[in-house]
């Protein structure tokens, strides 16, 4: 299986060389510990995976002697099964003062965090890592967080291959797991079957003891119906036959895993009546679209679910594009009660960058009038766009324009 370059290694390096400590967080099977693996090879640098469960067994009754085994540098994947190293390790790079001593992957964030946060504050540079963007697997160009100026936009189109509207939609089908994308062999109904089952039986009810299996997998299908829709805990849980107290931790442990997201709604003291539900994503687009149960990309695209998985596809690439560069995203939504309503907005230096997400090759230029609801607000309104089907990057007016998906 051929490696992909993952857009977020120089950041890693970088904070290797800043930091005694990287931990790099993300949902099973994106890639953590192979990339890892990559980066130090040829390295003095020791590997111990905390899946083995004998090493497991002593990192978590004795960790002391564990971090005294393997001592740094080192590399020590799935941290999460054994939080109280976390002081030991605080103790050795006390001592060492070397950077880059410790590089550490987990797949439970919030559990992570709990013990980051005691332990290590300051001496640990955090990243998060995420299914393949669009640019790590058909751009191969650098890493940029989406840029509504025309100039980088102009630039950034030039570089990238067309991509049609089926080559898009495929592209929603087939997501961005590493070992999918490098081994192109068609199987993959067989990789999210056992993903969902491996990662049920495992991650799930590490986090939350026993759990009935199947209302699970029906809460999942639940959930991936609602793609890019607003938060209804009460219409999840009549799916999935469970109270609306169980839906809420069941998505809690979605988005310690990794699995989900939200985009908070966009508010401030200017601007009134606004929604507060979040808005659902997934940050894999194909495992919303298997459990959907679409079978191909060109049946997705005609469906009525299309432009949910659309604009779910274009809000993930967008997250992953900052994350990737080591930047935390801003990002919200925007929706009033008179039922005005922006799909993507972001803040940055005081300005308000909105977009629209439209399956469309020819979006109407009026529909970029719902951005004046922000000129109320007491920010800057930056360049807007509406991102669609077009190949084409295109102006419509002195701060707005037509951005193409593939650009994202």
């Amino acid at each position: 299986m051929s490696y992909i370059k993952r857009d977020i290694e120089k950041v890693f390096l970088e904070l290797s060389n800043q930091f005694k400590v990287v931990l790099i967080t993300g949902p099973r099977q994106v890639g953590k510990t192979t990339m890892l693996e990559k980066l130090m090879y040829g390295a003095d640098r020791k590997y111990i995976s905390l899946d083995d469960l004998e090493a497991r067994n002593i990192a978590t009754s004795d960790p002391k002697t564990f971090t005294e085994i393997y001592a740094p540098p080192v590399f020590i994947d799935e941290v999460q099964y054994a939080p109280d190293l976390f002081h030991y390790i605080k103790m050795q790079v006390d001592k060492r003062n070397q950077p880059g001593d410790y590089w550490l992957s987990g797949s439970q964030l919030f559990k992570l965090m709990r013990g980051v946060n005691e332990s290590l504050a300051g001496r640990v540079g955090l990243l998060d890592l995420f299914p393949l963007s669009q640019n790590e697997i058909h751009n191969k160009k650098e890493c940029k967080p989406l840029d509504t100026d025309f100039r980088n936009l102009s630039e950034r189109a030039n570089g990238i291959p067309d991509a049609s509207s089926i080559d898009i939609f495929t592209r929603i089908y087939n997501g961005g797991m590493p070992q999918l994308i490098a081994d192109r062999n068609g199987y993959r109904d067989r990789f999210y079957e056992s993903y969902i089952r491996t990662y049920i039986e495992r991650d799930v009810r590490d986090l939350s003891g026993d759990i009935n299996v199947l209302k699970f997998y029906r809460f999942m299908v639940a959930v991936a119906a609602r793609t890019s829709q607003l938060i209804n805990y009460k219409s999840i849980a009549d799916d999935a036959e469970i109270d609306q107290v169980t839906a809420k931790n069941w998505l809690n442990i979605l988005e310690t895993l990794g699995v989900i997201f939200y985009l908070h709604p966009y508010s401030n003291n200017t601007l009134k009546r606004t929604i507060k539900s979040p808005k659902l994503y997934f940050y894999d687009s194909a495992l919303a679209a298997y459990l959907s149960r679409w079978s191909g990309a060109e049946v997705l695209m005609a469906g009525a679910q299309s432009g949910a998985m659309l604009e779910n596809y274009v809000v993930s690439e967008i997250i992953k594009g900052y994350y990737n560069c080591g930047k935390r995203p801003h990002l919200y939504y925007y929706r009033n009660k008179d039922g005005k309503e922006i799909d993507v907005l972001w803040e940055e230096n005081g300005t308000l960058y909105p977009l629209e997400i439209m399956k469309t090759h020819n979006p109407d230029s009026r529909l970029t009038n719902v951005f004046n609801v922000l000129e109320k607000s007491d920010k800057i309104l930056g360049n807007s766009g509406i991102v669609c089907l077009r190949n084409e990057f295109t102006p419509l007016s002195k701060s707005s324009s037509i951005i193409p998906i593939r650009c994202v």
